[in-house]
């Protein structure tokens, strides 16, 4: 599976972007899907994931109720968006999958797509 991740840029506090994660195979419908980010100096953190089904999502401490992950399987992509944004946001945003939803919770990943920079100004 290769992941190509897109929509990240510059925005303001308070502003908002979409994320999309598009993927390559078929196969990528029987996958759990997760979003993931790293600021410079620091470990990368889980932003949130879904299951293969949409049916259950997961979200981090720091951004529940403001990001919301969705897919969908008929164009193989994953979207991430994000709500008022916060210049702690700034990060680069990974997407990554993996068919144990546990393991992709914790960043053990199958599969990892090359970042996009989210920027958020104050």
């Amino acid at each position: 599976v290769q992941l190509q991740a897109s929509g990240g840029g510059l925005v303001q506090a308070g502003g908002s972007l979409r994320l999309s994660c598009a993927a390559s195979g078929r196969t990528f419908s029987t996958y759990n899907v997760g979003w993931f980010r790293q600021a410079p100096g620091q470990e990368r953190e889980f932003v949130a994931a879904i299951t293969w089904s949409g049916v259950d999502t997961y979200y981090g401490d720091s951004v529940k109720g403001r990001f919301t992950i969705s897919r969908n399987n008929a164009n193989y992509t994953v979207y991430l968006q994000m709500n008022t944004l916060k210049p702690e946001d700034t990060a680069v945003y990974f997407c990554a999958v993996e068919k144990n939803r546990e393991l992709l919770r914790r960043g053990e990943a199958s599969y990892w797509g090359q970042g996009t920079q989210v920027t958020v100004s104050s």
